[in-house]
């Protein structure tokens, strides 16, 4: 017998709005059957009733402007909201919020770093944890350190304080050996601790080690949470995508699917991260979606965008390695690799002006490592070659515009963003959001060495030929740019059914799946 996964829509809640980050992270309270979303388009926390999954509604929603410049993340646990907010300007040090579970009244603040972009609690709920991001203003004028703020709540929100700050200050003087290590440190003039940028955090299920993706980075951290210390950074590698297994489609300039090898690698950078327990070894698993560095500024009297730092170019626009690249010209023909974007911060290797080597921006992917760093698994070109079986007239479409048929292909193709886990029955199941493209893939990771495709479920309707901003009082343009996601087990489940809420911050929906895994006899 093998496990069948399907995810079956059975609710969604509409903001109304569209291309405005209406419905992003999301967090559920099995205490009260109720869920939270951040909803940035309003400066806001949804708080949406889901005892009836089928009909989520909204019946509050709190504030984050009253106390900030809008939220970024929220979690719940025991009682306690916690939502990170930013300030303004987001280079100065933000807040996380303490809320009521049930009257949804602020029963606490704390200070935290700038721009804290997500908020988590410990297993244990006695702590929170927010990743404060730091990135810099546009100018590169003003660039806060990132860090991680550990948070005090075991006496409850109104006595919260920070019992610590894990900074990255320890490494400055180390960016040679990082680099070489391949953790990404590159912003001109920044320290190391002013370059790295916490973004996303997952914690081990004893509470005592937090991992935390630095995206532009392509790394992650490891925080030992007692002593508030980061005890190692790791870099997330690359695929190569010459590889059997790990082709791309790179092109948008083709008017074809056309996922081939190329002599060119991905770096992962991955957004999202989760981890999870399997046969006793805790395994972290990435989406990776891929990000680059561009600061532009404008020009305080003809108002003209001025490049202060881009680290992102074309294949056609750089001079390649002759010895590297012997069939350079037909290789940077837009219908080739020309149009892909690539890093000008990685790829001359021995320093002489021109590129011995491509590196993309993403992997097109989800991977599972060990605690480590040690790769377990990449999906390769699991994700495109999928869409392309699925959605062909689709293919790697952006998400505000139907009809945009391989439209990001020459970026990061379907962008896998999010990703949460969920075990069903001793099934460990991993789901992962498209960004781009839409929808969710599910994969049964009960083997990480050998994960195997379960479903792919895209509530997006492509039929509607406009671009969607423009039909944001249409609600059949379905679901776009899923964000935030989260599972919700059997036993905490208000119907008793495991469920899937996936907040869509394009779309404005947050859409309830229930999960239904049956087993059935293997097939040959």
């Amino acid at each position: 017998m093998e496990p069948q996964v399907t995810l079956s829509s059975i609710g969604v809640f509409e903001t109304g709005a569209f291309d405005e980050g209406a419905a992003e992270i999301v967090a559920f309270d099995p205490a009260t059957d109720r869920l939270f979303v951040i909803n940035a388009n309003d400066s806001t926390v949804d708080v949406l009733d889901l005892s009836d999954p089928a009909n989520p509604t909204l019946i509050a929603q709190i504030d984050a402007a009253a106390v900030g410049d809008g939220a970024n993340s929220v979690a719940v646990g025991d009682g306690i909201i916690a939502v990170a907010i930013q300030a303004d300007p987001a280079t100065d040090p933000g807040i996380v919020a303490f809320y009521n579970t049930s009257t949804f009244a602020l029963d606490g603040q704390v200070p935290v770093g700038a721009l804290p972009d997500m908020v988590v609690f410990t297993p244990d709920r006695t702590r929170v944890l927010v990743a404060n991001e730091g990135e810099p203003s546009d100018d590169l004028t003003i660039n806060p350190e990132g860090s991680v703020s550990i948070i005090d709540v075991s006496g409850g929100a109104a006595t919260a304080t920070v019992e610590g700050t894990a900074d990255f200050t320890a490494f400055n003087g180390t960016e040679a050996a990082l680099n070489a290590d391949g953790v990404r440190v590159f912003i001109p003039g920044a320290t190391v601790a002013e370059d790295l940028e916490p973004e996303f955090i997952t914690v081990s299920p004893d509470g005592s080690t937090a991992y935390v993706t630095m995206q532009e980075n392509n790394a992650f951290a490891v925080v030992d949470i007692a002593t508030a210390t980061v005890t190692d950074l790791v870099s997330f590698g690359a695929v190569d995508h010459s590889m059997a297994g790990s082709a791309i489609d790179a092109s948008n300039d083709d008017g074809i699917i056309n996922i081939v090898n190329q002599p060119v690698s991905g770096l992962r950078l991955p957004d999202g991260i989760a981890s999870v327990e399997i046969g006793g070894t805790l395994f972290l698993v990435t989406a990776n979606e891929g990000d680059g560095r561009e600061f532009v500024t404008q020009d305080p009297v003809t108002g003209d965008d001025v490049d202060v730092f881009v680290e992102v170019s074309r294949v056609r626009d750089l001079t390649l390695d002759p010895i590297a690249f012997p069939s350079a010209a037909s290789l940077q023909l837009d219908e080739n690799l020309g149009r892909l974007e690539v890093t000008t911060v990685n790829g001359d290797t021995d320093g002489d002006g021109d590129f011995d080597a491509l590196f993309s921006f993403g992997a097109r992917s989800f991977s599972i490592f060990a605690t480590d760093g040690t790769l377990v698994f990449d999906s390769g070109s699991m994700f495109e070659m999928i869409t392309a079986d699925m959605f062909p007239a689709d293919f790697n479409s952006d998400n505000t515009e139907n009809g945009s048929f391989d439209n990001r292909s020459d970026d990061g193709g379907p962008e896998p963003e999010g990703v949460t886990v969920g075990t069903i029955d001793g099934v460990t199941l991993a789901f992962i959001g498209l960004e781009r493209v839409g929808g969710i893939m599910v994969f049964d990771i009960s083997d990480p060495a050998a994960p195997v495709f379960e479903t792919y479920m895209n509530m997006r309707d492509f039929s509607v030929d406009a671009q969607l901003p423009d039909n944001s009082t249409n609600p059949a343009v379905g679901d776009l740019g899923p964000e935030g996601l989260a599972f919700v087990s059997a036993d905490d489940s208000p119907s008793g059914t495991p469920l899937l809420v996936v907040g869509n911050e394009i779309s404005g929906t947050t859409r309830i799946f229930e999960v239904d895994l049956q087993m059935v006899p293997v097939t040959n």
